[in-house]
């Protein structure tokens, strides 16, 4: 199927006539989905300093499988990672190491009252390098892994190498405070000192962004659950200040771990959410009501096992899938993981059905289409609400009753199979009530009819 792009047109907003979707200014629907992996702002791995990144093969790659949108990460420390059993540097960070004194990486002691220039500009370059191939930028601010040793491999502690560790900075900021873990207590709204800094690099970032329209703010990755109101804060934050500047961006706040609530996020302050894994979100997706954008996140549900098949079932339930991707282009930083081969055919095919579902989005009148798990024997269904129009996930292959208008309809049953890239169409079908139709080709199968 082909892959079909567009510039934004002025920044996204919740769709007024179906807001599962976001919208941008031509008042058409744009459906987010893609791949995303840890490197694409600072380079990061176990040399010092670390190999650079490929950011114009991944921007390739996100082209060649037809996908629009990925997450920026952003880490805040700059050596040591819980998540490596050996050592690790990230770089650049937003302040400037000037000293006095060595920090507990060996380095000069950062000055957080001083920006550095070369991670914003960073920022700003790679977004808008993103925005010309017609992709989304989620700009990450903070990251709940950079705070506190989820992994508890004590030797690799990320707090040992934050900037508002009270050994490694030269403003007399401490970030941590009992009976918050390491540096748990930063996010949170306990530390005027350090909300303070907090909310001036806020800002920063969105100085650097705000001219392009491809752009949505996360506030921080897998923070824990005392996080919520610091990061319902900061949300309210960037829509304050956005408010006396040119362009208005969406705000999301993504899944806090461990002990996260999807209730908490859906009574946020975000203009998106991405779900943890209560509630079937990884197996049977409920359908989205559109109290929320939802961005479903294979980070927060369980990325080694994700199957084609899941982001079939997301999109024909009202979200925009995504997938946390361990590519990395030159096996450096953390996509080398060696639990993850990137190259398994599984992933491969993650990855196509992600850009099929995005080639069926541009074609269908999104806008007025909703979930109807009803109107299909299947359970998986998108129904127009003006004109007959159904997209049918098969997940299985074999025959689907489709539940139609009572008065008789003319459509055109249209096949597409996932698996072989074949497309088939059959003859039109005048039918009302229910009508019953067979895949013509084995394995899971796509529908629509028209």
């Amino acid at each position: 199927m082909p892959a079909r792009y567009h510039a934004a047109r002025g920044p996204l907003r919740a769709l007024s006539s179906n807001p599962r979707y976001f919208g941008d200014d031509s008042g058409h629907a744009v459906y987010l989905t893609g791949s995303h992996t840890w490197s694409t702002l600072q380079d990061n791995g176990p040399a010092d300093p670390p190999v650079p990144f490929d950011y114009v093969a991944w921007l390739d790659t996100l082209v060649h499988y037809n996908h629009d949108f990925f997450r920026m990460y952003a880490w805040e420390q700059a050596r040591w990672t819980d998540e490596t059993a050996g050592d690790y540097w990230l770089t650049p960070l937003p302040w400037v190491r000037t000293g006095p004194g060595l920090a507990l990486d060996g380095k000069l002691k950062w000055d957080v009252t001083r920006f550095n220039p070369a991670y914003f500009q960073r920022i700003h370059d790679r977004v808008a390098e993103a925005g010309r191939r017609g992709i989304y930028v989620s700009v990450m601010l903070f990251d709940g892994w950079s705070i506190d040793a989820k992994g508890h491999k004590a030797l690799n502690d990320p707090w040992r190498g934050h900037p508002f560790n009270a050994a490694n900075n030269v403003n007399g900021i401490d970030g941590h405070r009992d009976p918050y873990p390491a540096g748990a207590a930063t996010h949170t709204l306990t530390l005027p000192r350090v909300l303070a800094v907090q909310e001036a690099y806020v800002r920063h970032v969105v100085d650097a962004v705000n001219d392009l329209d491809n752009v949505l703010f996360e506030i921080s990755n897998e923070s824990d659950t005392t996080s919520a109101a610091w990061q319902n804060h900061m949300v309210d934050l960037i829509h304050a200040y956005e408010r006396t500047k040119p362009k208005q961006h969406p705000v999301g706040i993504t899944a806090m771990w461990p002990g996260g609530s999807n209730g908490v996020l859906f009574a946020s302050h975000g203009d998106w959410i991405s779900p943890g894994d209560s509630g079937g979100y990884f197996t049977d997706p409920p359908a989205a009501d559109g109290r929320k954008v939802i961005i479903l996140d294979t980070d927060h549900l369980g990325t080694e096992s994700t199957r084609a098949s899941w982001v079939w079932k997301a999109f024909l339930r009202g979200m925009n899938p995504i997938f946390m991707d361990s590519y990395d282009g030159k096996a450096t930083g953390l996509g080398a993981r060696p639990d993850f081969d990137p190259t398994r055919d599984q992933y491969v095919q993650v990855r196509r059905a992600m850009g099929y579902t995005l080639t069926y989005a541009t074609r269908l009148p999104l806008n007025t289409m909703i979930p109807a798990g009803d109107r299909s024997s299947t359970g998986y269904c998108l129904a127009d609400t003006g004109a007959p129009a159904y997209l049918v996930y098969l997940p299985e292959g074999g025959t689907v009753t489709v539940t139609l208008a009572a008065a008789p309809q003319r459509l055109t049953p249209e096949w597409f199979s996932p698996g072989r890239n074949r497309l088939e169409t059959e003859p039109v079908v005048t039918a009302s009530g229910h009508v019953t139709l067979q895949a013509p080709f084995p394995g899971d199968a796509v529908l629509y009819l028209h």
